[in-house]
């Protein structure tokens, strides 16, 4: 058993995207988080749809893959520029196309992960900032009015935080990622695609 457990952990990357974008109701994670306000309301906001949680866990298989400076610069040009986009949410400051973008943003992290994350650091840092602009615009805008920003906000920090260091873990535990990491884009890549289908 022990022998296997590290095939098997090679293998989730690429299985997760598949199995998230089949849940019911997991397409989106911009629905109502029932009674949790606050913290709680934020830490789950990220956790509650399969386009954040794919998107967030591929920033850390990114920085895993391409290793180095990008270990901290990708999560944390995601959680700063999240951080921003929340910002202007909650401010009511329009973006155009947010569902849109993220899940264009899956199926670009996925493409960079079947392709082995080969761009510059600052270029990926870049990328995964823009996007970030827009998960972090649909945190803000579906704040509950009854809960203070500062509490909301530090939740979903932390919960993205999180599947940071999910995607980092995953990528970390073994050299056999890179084998896997075409496959673990792709279908990345594709439950994005199958994300935008069902957002129109």
């Amino acid at each position: 058993m022990t022998r296997r457990l590290p095939r098997l952990l090679a293998a989730l990357p690429a299985a997760l995207p598949a199995v998230l974008a089949l849940l019911p109701q997991a397409a989106l994670a911009h629905g109502g988080h029932g009674a949790a306000t606050g913290f709680a309301a934020g830490f789950a906001h990220p956790l509650g749809g399969a386009d954040h949680v794919l998107a967030m866990v591929a920033v850390g298989l990114l920085a895993a893959l391409r290793g180095g400076r990008a270990l901290w610069a990708l999560p944390l040009a995601f959680l700063g520029m999240m951080t921003f986009g929340g910002l202007l949410g909650a401010l009511g400051v329009g973006l155009p196309y947010v569902e849109g973008a993220i899940g264009v943003s899956v199926v670009v992290f996925g493409v960079a992960v079947a392709a082995g994350a080969g761009l510059p650091v600052a270029g990926l840092a870049a990328t995964v900032g823009f996007f970030a602009l827009f998960h972090g615009h649909a945190h803000g805008v579906e704040m509950p009015e009854t809960t203070t920003g500062l509490a909301y906000g530090a939740g979903f920090v932390l919960g993205t935080a999180l599947l940071h260091a999910a995607g980092l873990g995953l990528g970390l535990v073994g050299g056999r990622l890179r084998n896997a990491a075409p496959v673990a884009g792709a279908a990345m890549a594709l439950a994005g695609v199958a994300i935008l289908v069902r957002s129109l």
